[in-house]
């Protein structure tokens, strides 16, 4: 990607998820009780996560995944089992430490190699899918689509990913959340327009032979995300 908005915001997210809320982020993504707000943002993580893998075949031995932006690491797992080679990659050591420590031992046939870096990274080699939950949504749009036009050149069949849709609720939290002192605030979710996605996406040179080919909207509560898939066409 390379612009220094882009390096920017990309230093926020890793500051954040790796010592601002490493710690809530842990309990999120585990099975200790939450209150009543988070349990919202937990129950729609799991059905995001369930969207995602059912596009995904059954029978993925032989198949590589990028898991782009795996936090704790419960996509990979998921996709492990279903005898994928997973490349688990995020910005947060804390994060990625965290999914080597719960990952369970037997994958079956399947296999998981965790990285901390930059989904965006060329050396990462080529995949057959690429999944990216909720890590692209605080990326203004013209830096996601960008993001997905590199990936796509070094992927064989689908990328998955999700956005926040450009809601009035969504809108109004995001307002809401810039009153914050500065230091409390998490990195701006950046909400989207679907109509607008789709015509980035369409108008990328390096996405012409992609097509968008599902979309699907999550709302639990605190919890607003969209899933939308990329094929080759």
């Amino acid at each position: 990607m390379g612009s220094a908005a882009y390096e920017a915001r990309r230093g926020q997210i890793e500051t954040y998820f790796d010592r601002t809320a490493a710690e809530a982020w842990s309990r999120l993504t585990s099975t200790a009780p939450v209150g009543r707000i988070r349990a919202t943002v937990r129950a729609g993580r799991d059905r995001m996560r369930a969207t995602l893998l059912d596009g995904l075949p059954r029978d993925m031995r032989g198949l590589r995944l990028l898991d782009a932006g795996c936090g704790t690491g419960a996509f990979a797992v998921e996709a492990a089992r279903r005898g994928a080679d997973v490349l688990a990659i995020d910005l947060s050591p804390t994060l990625v430490s965290l999914a080597q420590e719960r990952a369970p031992r037997d994958l079956g046939d399947g296999s998981i190699e965790y990285k901390v870096g930059d989904m965006s990274d060329a050396g990462l080699g080529r995949f057959d899918h690429v999944v990216a939950m909720d890590s692209l949504i605080h990326y203004p749009a013209q830096d996601v689509v960008r993001l997905l036009g590199d990936i796509a050149a070094r992927t064989a069949a689908s990328i998955r990913f999700t956005f926040a849709p450009k809601t009035p609720a969504l809108t109004a939290m995001w307002a809401v959340g810039r009153l914050f002192p500065r230091g409390d605030r998490a990195p701006a979710i950046e909400p989207v327009a679907e109509t607008k996605l789709r015509a980035s996406i369409a108008a990328l040179p390096g996405l012409a032979h992609w097509r968008v080919t599902s979309t699907s909207r999550i709302a639990s509560g605190f919890y607003t995300s969209q899933a939308m898939e990329l094929c080759r066409a």
